[in-house]
C-alpha cells in the first residue's frame, strides 16, 4: 500500500516526468547518434571498398590484355600467376573475397583458391562486363551476416576486359557500430540514475513543504491549531506556507468567534423562558431547547427527526396555513399525562429563508401563557362576579322602591318592611364595595400597616369573645390553645383580627349545631409563628381547594350569599398575611371539617408599607 501511496505521489510523478523527459532526450539523441555512427561507418566502409576495387581494376588491366600463355611467360610479359600474387598480397582484405573475372565470366584470380576458374553469374557481374560502373549490394547471408558485394568493369573506353569482383562482411562494422551503443546505452543509464538522484533531491525541496502543509492542514481539519508550517524561502511555496498560515489565523479567529456565537446561541436557547422548535426544509425537528421539552413532555432523542405536526399534535396543513397567512400564531391547549390539569400555549410560527433556495425551515416558538389566560379568566369572572354581586341588591332595591312608589308607602306595615329590605341590601353593597376599596389598597401597595407588641393568648382570646354569643346560640365549643413561650408578637393588630374574624366566622358558617372550633398558636421555627383554626364542619370538596383563596369563589354560592358573605373573605385574609411576610394555607376534607393554617414572622419592622 506504502508503494501504490508513493506512486500516487507528486514527487513520484516528478521524478517519472524527469526520468520520462531525460530518456525520451536520450532516445532521441541515440537514434540520431546512431543513425549517423551507422551511415558514417557505412559509408566509410563502402567507400574504401570501392577505392579498393576502383585501384584493383586499374591495375589488372594490363594482366587482361593478350595471352597468357609460356610465350608471354618466356617473354617477361604479366601472366595470371602474377595477378594471384599480386591480389593475395597486396590486396588481401580481412572477411573479403576479391575475384578477377575476364570478359566471359570466368574466374582467373581470387583470394579465395577453391573458387578459382569458376563463372561467376552474379548480377552485379554481369552489370559490371556490361560496362556498367556502380554496382554494389548489401545482403545479409544465410548465417545471419551482413556483406557488401561491389563488381567494377576493367578496361578503358567501350571494351570491358574483365571485373573486379568483392564480396566483404561488414559485421567489423556493425560490431563497431554495436560497442558504440552499448557505451551510448551505458551512459543513458548513468544519466538516468544520475536523473532520479537528483530528481529525489530536487522533488524533495518541493514536496516536502507540501506535505508539511498537507499535515497542518489536516491537523486543522481535526481542529488543531497550535502549530505553524516552518517557512524555508521565499519562492512560491514558501509564500504558499506563509499564505496558509495567515489563513489558519484567521480561521481560527472565525471558529473561535463561531464557537464563541454558538456557545451564545446554545445559552439562550437553553435558557429561554419560551421554547423553541426548529426544523429542516422538510418539516423534521432538528433543534429543540430545554423549555420547549419541559412544555411539550418529550424527550429530545426521540423527537429529533419527528415531524413537527406530530410533535405538536397539529395537522401540516394547518401549519402550513399558518405561514402563508398574515397571523402566524396559534394556541395549543396541553394536557399533562399525570395531571388532570392542563395548560395554554401560543406557538408562532416562522419561516426560514435561504437566499435562492426559497424556504428552508421553520422555527416555532412556544410560549406557556397558562398564567396569562388564568389571569384573564379571573379578571372576567371578577367582572362578572362583582357585576352580578351588585346587580342582585340593586335590582332588589329597584323593585322595592317601585313598589314603595306605587303604594306600598301608604301600608306602613308593608312599607317598613320593604324599607327594612332595602337598607339590608344597601349595608351588603356597602360591605362589597368596602372589601373590593380593601383589596384594592392591599393590591396598590396604598395600605399602611401600623404594627405593635400583641399577646397572642389575649389577641385569640378576645376573637373568642367576639363571636360569643353565635357560638352559644349555636353550641358551638371553641378552645384556645397557646404553645408554651408564645407571648408578644410585632404586627398589625386590626389586620390580623380581621384575618381571626373571617377565619373564625367561616368556621362558624360550615359546623353544624353542637360543633367544635379549635384555636391555636405554635413556634414552627425560631423565627415563625404558626396560627390555626380549625372546625369540624361540613369541609370542602378536593376540586375546591385550589381555587378557594380566589376572589368571589364560592363553594355553595346559594348558601355563602344566604349568609351575607361576599367570597373575599379569604382573599383579604391572604393578602393580610403575605403583607405580614407569611403564608396561608387551607386543608380540608369533605364531611371531617376543616383546618386554615397562617404563618407570620416573629420579628419585624415597626412600620411596613405594602
Amino acid at each position: 500500500m506504502k508503494g501504490i501511496r508513493f506512486f500516487q505521489s507528486i514527487q513520484a510523478k516528478l521524478i517519472i516526468v524527469y526520468v520520462l523527459l531525460i530518456l525520451i532526450a536520450m532516445q532521441l539523441i541515440g537514434v540520431y547518434f546512431y543513425k549517423t555512427v551507422e551511415t558514417y561507418f557505412k559509408n566509410d566502409f563502402l567507400a574504401s571498398r570501392n577505392s579498393q576495387v576502383t585501384l584493383l581494376a586499374g591495375f589488372v588491366g594490363s594482366y587482361l590484355t593478350g595471352d597468357q600463355d609460356s610465350k608471354n611467360a618466356a617473354e617477361g610479359k604479366k601472366t595470371y600467376a602474377d595477378l594471384n600474387e599480386f591480389v593475395s598480397n597486396l590486396f588481401s582484405i580481412n572477411n573479403a573475397e576479391i575475384q578477377i573475372i575476364d570478359a566471359n565470366g570466368n574466374v582467373i584470380s581470387t583470394s579465395v583458391p577453391n573458387h578459382l576458374k569458376q563463372k561467376n553469374t552474379q548480377p552485379e557481374v554481369i552489370r559490371a562486363l556490361q560496362g556498367i560502373k556502380d554496382n554494389q549490394r548489401i545482403f545479409t547471408d544465410e548465417d545471419g551476416y551482413r556483406k557488401v558485394i561491389i563488381a567494377k568493369p576493367v578496361g578503358s573506353g567501350a571494351r570491358v576486359l574483365g571485373a573486379v569482383y568483392l564480396i566483404a562482411s561488414m559485421e567489423d562494422v556493425y560490431k563497431t557500430i554495436r560497442s558504440i551503443n552499448r557505451i551510448l546505452i551505458s551512459g543513458t543509464l548513468i544519466a538516468l540514475g544520475l536523473t532520479a538522484i537528483l530528481g529525489v533531491i530536487l522533488t524533495s525541496t518541493i514536496t516536502n513543504p507540501i506535505k508539511e502543509i498537507t499535515k497542518q492542514a489536516t491537523a486543522v481539519a481535526e481542529g488543531n491549531f497550535d502549530q505553524q508550517v516552518i517557512i524555508q524561502g521565499t519562492d512560491e511555496i514558501g509564500q504558499l506556507g506563509h499564505t496558509f498560515n495567515f489563513m489558519m489565523n484567521r480561521l481560527r479567529e472565525a471558529l473561535s468567534l463561531n464557537e464563541e456565537e454558538k456557545e451564545k446561541l446554545a445559552s439562550i436557547l437553553t435558557n429561554m423562558n419560551d421554547g423553541v422548535i426548529a426544523t429542516d426544509d422538510k418539516g423534521h425537528v432538528i433543534v429543540l431547547n430545554r423549555r420547549a421539552k419541559q412544555i411539550l413532555q418529550a424527550e429530545e432523542e426521540t423527537t429529533i427527526g419527528l415531524d413537527i405536526s406530530k410533535v405538536l399534535g397539529i395537522p401540516n396543513e394547518t401549519i402550513q396555513g399558518l405561514l402563508q397567512g398574515e397571523v402566524r400564531t396559534t394556541l395549543l391547549d396541553i394536557e399533562l399525562p399525570d395531571d388532570d390539569e392542563q395548560f395554554s400555549v401560543r406557538i408562532t410560527f416562522t419561516p426560514i429563508h435561504r437566499r435562492g433556495e426559497g424556504q428552508s425551515g421553520i422555527i416555532a416558538v412556544l410560549q406557556d401563557v397558562t398564567d396569562q389566560e388564568k389571569l384573564e379568566q379571573a379578571r372576567r369572572e371578577f367582572v362578572a362576579n362583582v357585576s352580578h354581586e351588585l346587580r342582585t341588591p340593586l335590582t332588589t332595591i329597584k323593585s322595592y322602591l317601585e313598589a314603595l312608589d306605587d303604594g306600598a308607602i301608604e301600608e306602613p306595615q308593608l312599607a317598613s318592611r320593604f324599607i327594612s329590605v332595602t337598607r339590608s341590601e344597601t349595608e351588603r353593597m356597602i360591605r362589597l364595595v368596602t372589601d373590593l376599596l380593601h383589596l384594592s389598597r392591599l393590591d396598590s401597595k396604598q395600605s399602611m400597616m401600623s404594627k405593635s407588641t400583641t399577646l397572642v393568648s389575649e389577641m385569640l382570646e378576645e376573637v373568642a369573645d367576639r363571636f360569643s354569643f353565635q357560638l352559644q346560640q349555636r353550641k358551638i365549643e371553641i378552645v384556645i390553645r397557646v404553645e408554651k413561650g408564645v407571648t408578644g408578637l410585632l404586627l398589625d393588630r386590626d389586620k390580623i383580627d380581621q384575618v381571626l374574624d373571617n377565619l373564625v366566622s367561616n368556621a362558624i358558617k360550615y359546623t353544624g349545631d353542637e360543633g367544635a372550633i379549635r384555636l391555636e398558636a405554635r413556634k414552627i421555627e425560631k423565627d415563625m409563628l404558626e396560627i390555626s383554626v380549625q372546625d369540624n364542619g361540613i369541609g370542602i370538596p378536593k376540586k375546591d381547594l385550589t381555587r378557594i383563596f380566589d376572589r368571589f369563589y364560592r363553594v355553595d354560592k346559594a348558601r355563602s350569599r344566604n349568609m351575607g358573605g361576599t367570597g373575599l373573605g379569604l382573599s383579604i385574609a391572604r393578602e393580610i398575611v403575605k403583607a405580614h411576610g407569611g403564608t396561608i394555607n387551607l386543608e380540608s376534607e369533605l364531611g371531617q371539617g376543616t383546618r386554615v393554617v397562617f404563618t407570620l414572622p416573629i420579628q419585624q419592622e415597626e412600620e411596613d408599607e405594602l
